[in-house]
């Protein structure tokens, strides 16, 4: 038993001896990266003033939710009576922590990009203030949503059940917030929360997309919706839809930069799993119907019907 102990003890002293060696050769490695943090080709943000927190900015989101849905996602009990107060304490974390990420984007870019001066404090509190006078209209939209997905799925047991659980409404949710943002030029905060929604959901919208009132996205994982997409009233798309653009060309980043890329689907179109819509000049047609893996890259007319010519099976 002795001898078994002294060789278990030998080796645990000759493991440890071991990781040592290699500890020791952290300096060294940490001394590398550090170095490269040099290299202009690389990207850092090595800087004294703050950037934006992804984490914040996630958390804005779910701050976001409280308000758009009351009751829904509070933190604490909603009812009559505590309404004013809660409310009230959640719309002032919200402009709290919003102003302060706003701020902190548009310092990030006047400093990083040389820009003049655009009293940043001022206007991340100004901003703040009005996306929360944008918020009942942004409710109201949502309703719509919520009420074209009830409407159209017999899956749907009731609203609380598509306001908990359905992952195309918090795309939509998260979208609408972004794209409000957007319009008034807050600069990477709304990718930041569009791209959270899509590594929750596998729902890609951009926030510079246009989208209407009563929007469904049923099931909606691998759906893309590109930027300069405009979609109308009571569309309803389904899984792996892509309203994208065209093949660009290497030089398309300034090229092509602000300019309409991607389709225009006007109102009470219907889009089926798998199709594929591309071009900044394709348009569907009112009333039109894409059936499923059809692939399009010009415009259809309203009151029609694309479809992909049955496949033939083979069966051995």
């Amino acid at each position: 038993m002795d001898d078994e102990y002294k060789e278990r003890e030998d080796t645990c002293k000759i493991n440890a001896e071991s990781r040592a060696g290699f500890r020791e050769q952290l300096p060294e490695k940490a001394d590398k990266i550090i170095e490269s943090c040099n290299d202009t080709e690389c990207y850092t943000h090595i800087d004294y003033e703050l950037i934006p927190s992804q984490e914040s900015v996630i958390e804005i989101i779910e701050r976001c939710r409280e308000i758009l849905f009351p009751g829904y996602f509070s933190r604490e009990k909603l009812d009559p009576i505590t309404l004013k107060y809660s409310m009230g304490r959640s719309v002032a974390i919200l402009f709290d922590m919003l102003s302060e990420q706003i701020t902190l984007t548009i310092r990030h870019d006047c400093l990083r990009y040389h820009q003049p001066c655009s009293e940043c404090v001022d206007r991340g509190q100004m901003v703040a203030l009005d996306f929360l006078e944008a918020v009942p209209s942004l409710r109201k939209i949502l309703a719509t949503d919520v009420a074209a997905v009830y409407e159209g799925d017999p899956a749907a047991k009731s609203y609380d059940e598509i306001i908990f659980s359905y992952p195309g409404i918090f795309a939509i949710t998260v979208y609408r917030v972004a794209h409000v943002l957007h319009k008034f030029d807050v600069p990477l905060l709304p990718r930041i929360m569009t791209e959270h929604a899509h590594s929750v959901t596998g729902i890609d919208i951009h926030p510079g997309a246009e989208i209407g009132e009563n929007f469904v996205i049923d099931h909606g994982t691998g759906v893309v919706i590109g930027e300069t997409t405009i979609v109308g009233n009571n569309v309803r798309i389904y899984q792996g839809v892509t309203l994208g653009a065209l093949s660009l060309p290497m030089d398309a980043g300034e090229r092509l930069r602000g300019k309409k890329r991607h389709p225009t689907i006007e109102d009470d179109v219907i889009i089926y799993s798998g199709a594929t819509i591309l071009g900044g000049d394709t348009i569907i047609g009112t009333r039109a119907v894409i059936g499923g893996n059809v692939w399009l890259t010009e415009s259809v007319p309203p009151d029609t019907k694309v479809m992909m010519e049955a496949p033939r099976l083979i069966y051995k």
